[in-house]
């Protein structure tokens, strides 16, 4: 196989897994370094596709067709309740920004489309290391959400005033 090939097949497999691959799982798959899969990672990108680096390996990004960003307020016990709900209903959280008056806007990836990765951010804020970003700015914050389409942002949206985070 050539790298041509590799590249694609790398690719199909990002493409069709809904978890992120490590480097060295891919590395093993493809009998090649993990040196040759950061290499053909970059050259993927250069080719303009949307390959995402996470802590647990590569995702590429589906084109999804309707992305809003929602201004929400609520505790920190609420964290959990209010990233299931948006999953739930179909969402992705892109990411967490705050308007701080001192810093200016303060920005974060998130990525969170699933349950576990709940379960591992909540595992971080937990460990006592750090609190949620918004406590700077007195719960206050906002989520860049993204769905298939609108009228699954309009439902959690909608969702989020049920439950008195949304800010208007």
């Amino acid at each position: 196989m050539n790298g041509q090939e590799r590249r694609e097949r790398i690719l199909n497999d990002l493409a069709a897994s809904s978890e992120p691959i490590s480097g060295g799982a891919l590395a093993l798959k493809y009998n090649v370094s993990r040196q040759v899969i950061v290499q053909d990672i970059a050259l993927l990108r250069a080719a303009e596709h949307n390959i995402t680096s996470t802590n647990r390996g590569y995702t590429v990004s589906h084109p999804l067709q309707a992305e809003r960003v929602f201004k929400v307020s609520h505790t920190n016990e609420q964290v959990e309740d209010e990233l299931n709900s948006i999953i739930d209903m179909g969402g992705t959280v892109k990411d967490i920004f705050v308007n701080h008056k001192v810093y200016g806007r303060l920005r974060v990836e998130m990525n969170i489309r699933c349950r576990r990765d709940i379960g591992e951010f909540l595992f971080g804020i937990n460990s006592g290391k750090s609190k949620p970003l918004f406590n700077i700015t007195s719960n206050y914050h906002y989520h860049t959400v993204t769905a298939e389409n609108e009228a699954i942002l309009d439902e959690i949206e909608a969702m989020l005033d049920n439950k008195h985070m949304l800010v208007k």
